[in-house]
């Protein structure tokens, strides 16, 4: 048995409409916003259901919560051992279809940025897949992947993985300004 889900296409993606556009920049080179920075973007938007995303790294389970109701729930791949997750209260700073990458090894080994980087263009192939949900931490977000066969079994590197289909479908559940929890 399976669940019956609806089909993804990946044509879909361009009329989606989960608060930005496709970025000049990479998505994962934005400058970090402090938490009252974030709280103060809150205050100026109106809210008419409070949305908060829950990530369990015991469990690989991002859960979607409308009013303390989960509505959604994928299953995610979190960061290694070497370069983990940041476990915290985190607020949802940007959403980006189709992203450039910011390939940088040492980045991605270490946690440091370096000069040393390449970028990737967008579409299906590109490393973080097709959006790119941007936290206030610098280059760390929520997004898909060009291997979902390695949602649940391989680590990332300080990011939150998921499907490609899966991503899509959070995008359209959250806005700017929603919380993230990561524990």
């Amino acid at each position: 048995m399976v669940p019956n889900v609806e089909p993804f296409e990946l044509t879909s993606v361009k009329e989606i409409k989960p608060g930005s556009e496709i970025a000049p920049k990479p998505a994962n080179d934005i400058e970090e916003q402090s938490n009252a920075q974030a709280e103060n973007a809150d205050e100026s938007k109106s809210a008419a259901a409070r949305v908060a995303v829950k990530i369990d790294t015991k469990t690989n389970m991002l859960g979607v919560l409308q009013d303390d109701k989960l509505i959604a729930a994928y299953p995610v791949t979190i960061g290694s051992a070497q370069t983990a997750s940041p476990i915290g209260e985190w607020k949802v700073r940007r959403i980006t279809k189709l992203p450039i990458f910011r390939y940088d090894k040492e980045m991605l080994r270490h946690g440091t940025r370096s000069g040393n980087f390449y970028l990737l263009p967008p579409g299906p192939r590109n490393p973080v897949g097709i959006m790119w949900i941007a936290l206030n931490k610098k280059g760390i977000g929520i997004h898909g992947t060009n291997t979902p066969d390695s949602i649940g079994r391989a680590a990332s590197h300080g990011c939150i993985r998921l499907a490609n289909w899966d991503v899509v479908r959070l995008a359209t559940k959250i806005k700017t300004g929603d919380s993230v929890s990561i524990h």
